[in-house]
């Protein structure tokens, strides 16, 4: 039997989510839902559902530096999600690993505060993922509140204001951000993407529904699994146009969610809407 060399490799770094709809969980729903084989390091254990968050029990700095040497030791990666990534510590041994077996495309989800509105992470956490996990990056995705949280800024209440902080936004490394408008009013969500050459918006009708647990996870891996397809000749045009195929099927599966019905609270995204 042949393999098929053209299936990309991409790992998420992220935490578990146990009720399925978010985290690394999420994120290899998306990457097989896309085309790729997905890959797992587990920064953190979570007791959680659609409700809620019930507990965090972080995994050791070391085993996590096991896990990837582990996972980077034997399989070619071609992308590489980052999710919630509380400490310093563990920010720096990512970043280690990362430069030293460096894949194509990194990804960065910086999940810092909560849709309650609470801040996650520490003022340690919150210059870890700015001075290291930001740079490393390719591509950030921060909604409104995380970017206030990144660049210690009053969260956005308008498109012009979003306008506003692309010039300081782009300044902490990463060539491509997505800011993501999904928190402003109206019957639109409008998600503002910054490129080394410009910027433009990427804007779909807003869906009435609930079920939104695990959107920004699934939105980034998403992302990482369309630039994982990308060639090595591909252009700026081409990885707008991947980030764009990512909101577009992210935006049928919210379309989709309503023919789950899996918990009492925020349900998960449709991620196999394309398949069932």
């Amino acid at each position: 039997m042949s393999t098929d060399s053209s299936i990309r490799r991409v790992l998420t770094i992220a935490g578990s989510d146990p009720s399925g709809g978010a985290g690394i969980q999420a994120d290899l729903k998306t990457f097989s839902a896309l085309g790729c084989y997905g890959t797992s390091v587990i920064t953190a254990l979570t007791a959680q559902n659609t409700q809620g968050v019930r507990g965090v029990h972080p995994v050791p700095a070391e085993f996590i530096a096991q896990q990837l040497d582990a996972v980077l030791d034997d399989i070619a990666i071609d992308a590489v999600k980052i999710g919630m990534v509380a400490s310093r510590e563990v920010a720096e041994l990512i970043a280690e690993a990362l430069s030293a077996r460096r894949p194509r495309w990194i990804v960065l989800d910086p999940v810092m505060v909560a849709k309650s509105g609470d801040v996650l992470v520490d003022d340690a956490g919150i210059r870890a993922v700015r001075d290291v996990l930001v740079p490393l990056a390719d591509v950030i995705t921060p909604n409104l509140p995380e970017v206030a949280v990144l660049l210690d800024v009053p969260t956005p209440t308008t498109m012009a204001q979003m306008e506003a902080l692309v010039p300081e936004l782009t300044r902490l490394g990463a060539p491509y951000a997505l800011l993501k408008g999904g928190h402003l009013e109206g019957a639109r969500c409008p998600d503002l993407l910054a490129t080394p050459e410009r910027f433009q918006w990427l804007s779909a009708p807003r869906i009435a529904t609930k079920n939104l647990h695990g959107t920004g996870c699934s939105l980034s891996s998403a992302i990482t699994a369309t630039l994982a397809k990308l060639s090595e000749q591909s252009t700026d045009a081409d990885a707008v146009a991947a980030i764009s195929e990512a909101k577009d099927w992210l935006h049928e599966a919210l379309e989709a969610s309503e023919r789950l019905s899996v918990g009492k609270g925020r349900g998960p995204v449709h991620h196999f809407h394309a398949w069932w």
